[in-house]
């Protein structure tokens, strides 16, 4: 798997994070920079280690399923994005405050980051570098929830749809192009 294909996973995964990252952003009434920064170290430090956590359960299995990696992959990669999308437009309104407290920021980190659990058993089935990967996930992930609570508190709610609906639909292309690559190259 390349840096660059690397790089659009970890921008597919943390789009969760940047959108509840958004609604931090939000719900802070004075701009701390000292919060900023605790979210995006949860989010960031969560999304890089659960695709570890998925890449051991993942090889714990390879050898069992070899033959039909390239189909879970795909799976679990489409799965993921079209739950993304979905809960997108389904519209239910999330009640987030800008509290950073760590019972807080553990369940909302675990939570945007399952996706990347899933992504890390999918890595165990491919040609992945998990260190790089997880250092790759993780620093766009803190950047981009960085990003999302600046915009958040300056400009509203304007992108966070779209950013979801974004991260869903490059996770389906990476499925679908895994699956690609190993039914017809």
């Amino acid at each position: 798997m390349s840096i660059l294909e690397v790089v659009l996973i970890g921008i597919g995964l943390a789009m969760d994070a940047f959108a509840v990252s958004v609604c931090k952003g939000l719900s802070m009434n004075k701009f701390k920079a000292d919060k900023v920064i605790i979210i995006g170290l949860y989010f960031g430090i969560f999304q890089a280690v659960m695709p570890l956590i998925g890449y051991l359960l993942g090889s714990s299995f390879q050898e069992f399923i070899s033959s039909i990696d390239h189909w879970i992959a795909f799976v679990l990669l489409a799965f993921i994005g079209f739950n993304m999308i979905k809960e997108t437009l389904s519209k239910k309104e999330d009640k987030i405050d800008d509290s950073v407290d760590i019972k807080t920021m553990v369940v909302l980190a675990i939570a945007t980051s399952i996706d990347a659990l899933a992504v890390g058993i999918t890595f165990a089935f491919l040609e992945v570098n998990i260190i790089m990967s997880m250092i790759v996930i993780g620093l766009i992930t803190f950047l981009l929830c960085i990003i999302g609570v600046i915009i958040g508190n300056k400009y509203g709610s304007k992108f966070e749809d779209k950013a979801q609906i974004i991260g869903g639909v490059v996770l389906i292309i990476i499925g679908l192009k895994i699956l690609i690559e190993h039914l017809f190259f």
